[in-house]
């Protein structure tokens, strides 16, 4: 689940970039749900960014972040920070109205949502290392990110944006263990009754953990002390975050109805932390294709799934951010049965499993 963010100054990202102030508000090209697709990334690359200049004391005059949502008339109103280090996990982005009048633009565009919450993945570096790895492996341990503080910041930072704007007018997205919190923080406010765009990039497979618990007993039993040392948390970390009880959620569920919450999953199957996702063969489930934008509605489908038919083919590209905000990356949509896809998206459904002593 691991990230090293392409650099601020790649060729593919200068290019776009450039382009994005003379096409934010062109109507052709906000209905392409490629465009949207490579605006969420940007914005995901501008939360890396933003952790990087805190690193390198990088001000708002010299920092980097900015470039990837000033084009498109977005300003910062959050940095979602991780008391424990200080270290700036996320960011709550919303529609800029003064700076799009400056060029002439009066009204937000149709389908442009009025925030955006944009979660990081991991950053290999020393300030960040020890939090962002603890959670990697309590994604591993648990399948699961409710025990993490995070979890709970980036659930109310949703919620008050939601609220504030109207659940249709807000979007989150997250690239590898942000996708991963931002598919879980969209889970839990489904279970509200609330269904917010969701655009996760290269999400981490839970497939890992099976494999690891199948090892040999020597690793299996190395494998419970790590779980043991990473506890569950998911009751006390709902709670915190304002979440309803299980009977609430299934009464609103039943109200809303269970396919009204799409989330976007962006895969590419050479990046062994996500390819699991495109497994046909590791189950049975439903995975069908909504409306292109927002969240769509389908009875039968839980997800709609964009896999790269052609693109990076190593892994560390495979698994970077920069492929998704680039317009030649050819992606289809994936039609199959995953368990994976099941496990994740349907378990909304199903009751929590039992969870030992709270930790931290």
């Amino acid at each position: 689940m691991c990230m090293a963010p392409a650099s601020s100054r790649s060729r593919a990202g200068k290019i776009f970039l450039a382009q994005a102030g003379r096409v934010c508000c062109d109507a052709g090209r906000r209905k392409n749900p490629n465009y949207r697709r490579m605006v969420i990334a940007c914005f995901i690359q501008g939360a890396y960014l933003l952790e990087l200049d805190r690193q390198e004391k990088r001000d708002g005059r010299t920092g980097l972040a900015s470039q990837w949502w000033r084009p498109f008339k977005y300003r910062l109103v959050q940095a979602l920070v991780d008391e424990r280090d200080g270290s700036i996990y996320g960011a709550v982005l919303e529609w800029d109205r003064q700076a799009a009048l400056l060029d002439y633009i009066p009204f937000r565009p149709t389908r442009a949502p009025a925030a955006v919450v944009a979660l990081r993945g991991t950053l290999l570096k020393a300030p960040t290392f020890r939090r962002d790895v603890v959670d990697d492996l309590r994604f591993l341990a648990w399948d699961s990110l409710k025990g993490s503080v995070r979890f709970a910041g980036a659930l109310a930072a949703l919620r008050a944006a939601a609220r504030r704007f109207g659940v249709g007018n807000v979007c989150v997205g997250g690239h590898s263990l942000g996708a991963g919190f931002a598919l879980q923080v969209g889970k839990a406010l489904a279970k509200e009754g609330v269904f917010v765009e969701c655009h996760v990039f290269n999400p981490p497979s839970v497939s890992l953990a099976m494999s690891l618990k199948g090892f040999a007993e020597t690793a299996g039993e190395l494998w419970g002390r790590v779980r043991a040392w990473i506890p569950y948390m998911a009751t006390q970390a709902t709670e915190a975050a304002g979440g309803n009880s299980e009977s609430e959620a299934k009464a609103s569920l039943a109200r809303a109805g269970m396919a009204k919450w799409l989330p976007h999953l962006y895969i590419n199957t050479n990046d062994y932390i996500c390819c699991y996702y495109s497994d046909a063969a590791s189950g049975t489930a439903t995975v069908a294709v909504g409306s292109g934008g927002g969240s769509g509605t389908s009875k039968a489908g839980v997800a709609r799934m964009l896999v790269v038919s052609k693109g990076p083919s190593k892994f560390l590209a495979a698994h970077g951010l920069e492929q998704w905000w680039a317009d030649d990356v050819e992606l289809q949509v994936a039609l199959n049965h995953s368990k994976l896809v099941d496990r994740q998206l349907r378990s909304l459904y199903a009751q929590p499993p039992a969870a030992p002593g709270a930790g931290s």
